[in-house]
């Protein structure tokens, strides 16, 4: 190992051990556990002199761009108003691009609305691309310029209506210094997803109708080419079209991700005659989640994958070393290497745990030391909270699940009063991760179990096949089955145990409300869907909507039977909703409605509306009101003490 990385590291461990304690047995204060992250997702310039990142202040998330070093250029703060920041990426060293999002009223109806900022570092200019001319999508970017130029290619549309050519998508390549655009692509019909090599070149373009749930490959070699149909699926037949995940600098050559063995693996791929090659990167029993490529956008330097917890395998020597340096002198913690500059002299990384929120630091080759850049939570500092593990258990039909178990810190785990708290999605999953309302929970006296049930994401094209048709229903005695093992451990009090969740999770726990009051004493939902027929419906006024109201009606054959907005009657459990009324992803009308019913049903039912709040608890009162609530609740009915 380098002596930089061995000197490096040890004054890591110097930083971290230094500050290393536990809290004491008295709670926690429930504001801390609430405070939004001080420092989110920084991201290193290409010269690293520079970083941009959401940070908290006075309650809310802003946007800054600040120099590594106090002697550098001076720090800008961009307010991003209501409107979500949803991701930023670096052009140069002096631009950047961001994907916003909001909800415009269009012809009487809520419509979500994307475009594309382009940012100066030195805040000097912040103006939304082809504002005027955009529809409702205007945040595909296809290519940033890998030579220092200020250009991108951004695909968008220039119409709401599908019988006008602006409504397929055109790719514009733009200077973000003199604004000058020029298309590059015009609107094919049926197209909306355009795909870019690292030089530039417009070689994929993928069309769906919406009609006959069947897609088109159209691919050519480079700019100029006129495009050809190299490949058709037919939805209703379970086909699919390969779609390169990274173009090599071998124009004929690509990587793509295939399941055909079980799990997301990374395959060589021709682009001369469209086949899959040999398997080059598999995790047993585990999918590929991202990849992480190199500064030229046009080789494979790394992947990542999650078993307990995230990991990343690096190619990359000087990455692959660091990344050991790191994970030996840190034991029973997370590194990650979250940013890197150009060059690979500069980093940030991240450390912390599923116990402790952690800190970024910043390591440089010339520095040879790691520098504090922030914390991610300074309300609960660098100490150990309630300890957490994976562990597995067995469904009723013999499949094997995958949970993660978060306990009280410093205290028996026997007969605790239980919260089940299912993800949401539902195609995603928990690890061992910082999580803020388990940790909470966990603080005031609750074990935590958080399962991931038959459909979630991670477990390989099997495990997620067995979720289909199955949502409110082996999904949801997957859940029930998590509940029985903890109590059969002597984990859990039966009598004591709450279903907690948001989004997916939150439908969950309203689903369980009618379907278990034998197991939950008592319910809370999140921004939960209570109608699945009317999520359908509101999807119906964005793009191949019928591509997503099949997918949906695959999970759930019999939307009626297992939408709990018709079982108000049966709820037989108390329930506290909670819901942000600017929520852009699940309408706040699936929680008011449900709790109308319930009210009217004669049932024990709190129901809170956020006025400002949205699906993501971008404001720290919303996180404060929420637990506030969630703690009041669960109290009354599932007392800790």
């Amino acid at each position: 190992m380098s002596g930089r990385f061995i000197a490096a590291i040890a004054v890591l461990i110097t930083l971290m051990f230094a500050a290393i304690s536990s809290p004491s047995q008295a709670q926690t204060p429930l504001e801390h556990f609430a405070a939004l992250p001080m420092l989110n997702n920084p991201k290193l310039s290409p010269s690293g002199d520079r970083y941009a990142a959401l940070i908290a202040t006075g309650g809310k998330q802003i946007f800054m761009i600040s120099p590594v070093m106090a002697s550098g250029p001076k720090r800008v703060v961009l307010n991003i108003g209501d409107a979500d920041m949803t991701g930023w990426r670096w052009v140069n060293e002096d631009w950047l691009i961001a994907r916003i999002a909001d909800v415009k009223n269009v012809q009487g109806d809520d419509w979500l609305v994307t475009r594309t900022a382009a940012i100066k570092a030195d805040g000097t200019s912040t103006e939304l691309l082809v504002n005027r001319k955009a529809a409702q999508n205007a945040a595909d970017v296809l290519w940033v310029a890998k030579d220092g130029s200020p250009e991108i290619l951004l695909a968008y549309q220039t119409s709401i209506y599908s019988n006008y050519p602006g409504f397929w998508a055109q790719v514009d390549r733009i200077n973000l210094e003199t604004g000058k655009k020029k298309t590059v692509v015009k609107p094919k019909a049926g197209v909306q997803d355009w795909y870019a090599d690292q030089t530039g070149n417009v070689r994929l373009g993928i069309g769906r109708s919406d009609k006959s749930l069947s897609s088109k490959l159209y691919y050519r070699e480079r700019n100029g080419k006129l495009f050809k149909i190299v490949d058709r699926a037919k939805r209703t037949k379970g086909e699919g079209l390969t779609v390169p995940t990274l173009f090599l600098a071998d124009p004929a050559k690509a990587l793509v991700f295939d399941d055909k063995d079980g799990t997301d693996a990374l395959y060589h791929y021709d682009l001369s005659s469209l086949t899959i090659g040999d398997k080059i990167h598999a995790v047993e029993g585990y999918d590929i989640d991202y990849i992480h490529t190199n500064a030229d956008g046009n080789a494979l330097i790394g992947y990542g994958y999650t078993d307990t917890r995230y990991k990343v395998e690096w190619l990359d020597p000087t990455l692959k070393e660091l990344q050991e340096a790191l994970d030996q002198s840190v034991p029973g913690q997370s590194a990650r290497i979250i940013s890197r500059n150009r060059a690979h002299t500069r980093f940030i990384v991240s450390v912390g745990s599923a116990s402790r929120p952690g800190k970024y630091y910043i390591f440089d080759t010339g520095w040879g030391t790691m520098q504090k850049l922030g914390e991610i939570n300074d309300q609960l500092g660098n100490k150990s909270y309630a300890p957490v593990k994976t562990i597995r258990y067995k469904a009723r039909d013999g499949l094997s699940i995958e949970a993660v178990l978060t306990v009280p810190k410093a205290r028996t785990t026997e007969k605790l009063p239980l919260i089940m708290m299912p993800h949401g999605g539902p195609f995603a999953r928990d690890s061992e991760r910082w999580d803020w309302w388990a940790q909470f929970l966990a603080d005031r006296g609750y074990a935590v179990l958080q399962p991931n049930y038959r459909g979630s994401s991670g477990y390989g094209v099997a495990f997620a096949l067995k979720g289909e048709g199955q949502w409110g229903l082996a999904m949801q005695d997957d859940l029930d089955d998590g509940v029985k093992w903890a109590v059969e451990q002597g984990i859990a009090d039966p009598g004591r145990v709450c279903i907690v969740g948001g989004s997916y999770g939150g439908y969950a726990a309203m689903r369980a409300a009618h379907r278990n009051p034998d197991i939950y004493k008592c319910a809370v939902s999140f921004a939960g869907v209570s109608d699945l027929q009317a999520m359908i419906r509101y999807d119906r006024r964005y793009l191949n909507s019928k591509w997503s109201r099949t997918w949906v009606k695959e999970q759930a054959p019999d939307l009626r039977s297992v939408s709990p907005i018709h079982y108000a009657e049966d709820v037989e459990v108390p329930m506290l909703l909670i819901h942000g009324k600017k929520d852009r992803r699940v309408k706040v009308s699936q929680s008011r409605r449900f709790a109308k019913a319930l009210k009217k049903a004669g049932k024990d039912v709190r129901y809170v509306e956020q006025k400002e709040g949205d699906h993501h608890f971008s404001l720290e009162a919303d996180r404060v009101q929420f637990l506030q609530e969630m703690e009041a609740f669960l109290a009354q009915h599932i007392p800790a003490g």
